[in-house]
């Protein structure tokens, strides 16, 4: 296979796997969670996935990239995520870029940007900031209007409420 065919596999796996992150981003939502949506693939195999739960498990920690690596370093029993690629319908906030490095994640592709919060682009440059000694490959965008829009519908929603 050459390389062309091998990125427009590559470019259709990643909208297969952002497309499943939305959905559990939906997911978040239908509990009354913001709707954020991650699933982490290692061999194009989902390994974990997560929803925003923060308020359910009364853990502020309960954001979907943490819940999809703990549910990940659960099933593989072990802390480093070595080789997987993380989707997530938001660019991370601190907390979540810091654990993405700390699990050894190879590759984050994000849906919309985080103008207030974002530490993989719009606020911060966590992921790829020299002084770290593990890089991450970044995607940011794909899918954003969707996952955007999933948000804004959200937040609208609740405050006609």
């Amino acid at each position: 296979m050459d390389d062309r065919n091998t990125h427009l596999e590559s470019d259709s796996l990643d909208l297969f796997w952002m497309q499943h992150a939305l959905e559990l981003a939906k997911r978040a939502a239908d509990e009354g969670e913001v709707p954020v949506g991650a699933v982490l693939i290692k061999n194009n195999e989902v390994i974990g996935e997560g929803w925003n739960r923060p308020i359910a498990s009364h853990d502020p920690s309960g954001h979907a990239e943490i819940n999809a690596m703990r549910a990940a370093s659960e099933k593989l029993a072990n802390y480093r995520l070595v080789d997987s690629t993380l989707y997530v319908t938001l660019e991370p906030c601190v907390m979540c870029a810091g654990a993405i490095i700390h699990a050894r994640i190879k590759r984050l592709v994000y849906g919309a940007t985080e103008p207030r919060t974002g530490a993989v682009e719009s606020v911060f440059n966590v992921l790829t900031d020299e002084r770290h000694n593990h890089k991450v490959e970044v995607t940011g965008g794909l899918l954003g209007g969707e996952s955007a829009s999933l948000l804004q519908d959200f937040f609208r929603a609740r405050r006609v409420k």
